[in-house]
């Protein structure tokens, strides 16, 4: 009985077979990955965007704008809050029940995470308030800029 001779690979082949190996790992993790994330993903919607191409109501969207200012109304309940958020092209309207972020007030940039319902009304669940890069403090508003840096550094 004749046996066939093995012969090894050369090291340039292995180095191929290796780096092939690699990659098909890789994309399989990649597509892993994706495949489990695709129900997490929280899209941006701009209020034109939302407008014109509304998301199905059980989908989890965030919207980014502008609160319009004197659309701000609270609740007799005292923790529902309804107002109007904008980005000059279209209005949604929004209802969020809640404690609002301390730097929420009319004219400034909101982001609110929710859903939309069929009446074109968006629930938020969470609002995240945005600053300007200009932001200072309400309690160091009327400070100098020495007197900031005090305060600073005292509370290192």
């Amino acid at each position: 009985m004749a046996t066939a001779a093995r012969t090894p690979l050369k090291a340039k082949h292995q180095r191929l077979v290796l780096l092939i190996g690699a990659l098909v790992v890789l994309i399989g993790a990649a597509l892993l990955a994706a495949w489990a994330l695709r129900n997490q993903a929280s899209y941006f919607y701009v209020p034109s965007e939302i407008v014109a191409t509304p998301p199905e109501p059980t989908r989890a969207v965030r919207l980014g704008g502008m609160v319009e200012n004197g659309s701000l109304r609270t609740a007799a309940d005292g923790v529902t809050v309804n107002f109007v958020v904008g980005d000059g092209k279209a209005r949604v309207p929004v209802t969020f029940k809640g404690i609002v972020p301390s730097l929420f007030v009319e004219g400034s940039g909101v982001v609110a995470e929710g859903r939309m319902q069929a009446d074109g009304t968006f629930v938020a669940d969470n609002l995240l308030a945005k600053h300007d890069e200009n932001y200072v403090p309400r309690e160091m508003q009327n400070m100098t800029r020495e007197q900031a840096e005090k305060v600073i550094k005292e509370t290192k």
